[in-house]
């Protein structure tokens, strides 16, 4: 605790530029509140509100190789089924824990102490992506997990160690994201109960795409539904990494939808804290 406010101190005065200090480079700033975010989150029992999304991941996993796993071969065509269906468990466990970094807003709008720090020349930017980069952080240890658990289940990955790496990446990616969406409502809502609400609608985009068989098999509106979902190209590049190897077209495509995605979420959440700014 000690520590969480001697940070949360220097990020309100002097590492933010208030008064007569002039304001610190903008990396720094991201960098300090960064750090805030993950001191305030790793604290316990703060660190067990990771634990209900990890284990919803790991277990939809388990559940999906046991009922699915030989079915699957008819159209995998000898393919690795878990090769297959563990991107959807990442993805899940992506987009459930984007959450914290909008939890973290909240809790600071609550105890007033977001007020003060839109009271310094703190860049703009660095207050949204010092959360959104601990939320990356933080999410990359629940997605090891994942991975970990794929491995014991008999998970081979076509490019190895490295094709793993590019898969934990697009997932941490993939979260940075989606989390632009939950910050966004929690500064325009200051309201714990309506950001979780907002959190619950990575469901239908997980579901919306190509979840248990390739895009290919799917038809009428739902294949158009799927190919508008940036999730069905996150799931292809993963797939095709853990699978059959490197694909370029699928992978670049796989980055294009996350970073339109990105951009898109960013944006809303800058308008969001204008509003707040506005409103103060």
């Amino acid at each position: 605790m000690k520590t969480t406010m001697q940070t949360s101190v220097s990020v309100s005065t002097a590492d933010t530029g208030i008064g007569s200090t002039p304001p610190l480079p903008f990396i720094v700033q991201v960098i300090l509140l960064t750090q805030r975010t993950l001191l305030v989150n790793l604290r316990i029992p703060g660190v067990f509100a990771f634990v209900p999304a990890l284990l919803i991941s790991v277990f939809s996993l388990i559940i999906y190789q046991a009922q699915l796993g030989n079915a699957a071969q008819f159209f995998l065509r000898g393919q690795s089924y878990l090769g297959f269906i563990l991107p959807l468990s990442l993805a899940s466990a992506s987009l459930s824990g984007s959450s914290v970094a909008s939890q973290t807003i909240i809790n600071d709008i609550t105890r007033g102490y977001f007020n003060k720090l839109l009271l310094t020349p703190a860049n703009r930017w660095a207050l949204l992506l010092g959360p959104m980069i601990a939320n990356a952080l933080l999410l990359v240890a629940q997605v090891v997990v994942v991975l970990l658990i794929g491995l014991l289940l008999g998970l081979r990955p076509a490019t190895g160690a490295v094709g793993l790496l590019v898969v934990l990446g697009f997932t941490v990616l993939l979260g940075i994201s989606f989390s632009g969406l939950t910050v966004g409502v929690a500064l325009l809502s200051g309201n714990s109960a309506v950001t979780n609400s907002a959190s619950f609608l990575f469901f239908p985009l997980t579901f919306l795409t190509a979840t248990f068989v390739p895009v290919e098999l799917l038809q009428g509106w739902f294949k158009v539904a799927a190919y508008i979902n940036p999730i069905t190209y996150f799931l292809e590049a993963t797939r095709s990494i853990l699978n059959t190897g490197w694909n370029a077209p699928l992978i670049l495509r796989g980055l294009l939808a996350i970073a339109l995605m990105f951009i898109i979420l960013f944006a809303f959440a800058l308008y969001s804290l204008r509003v707040r700014t506005r409103r103060r």
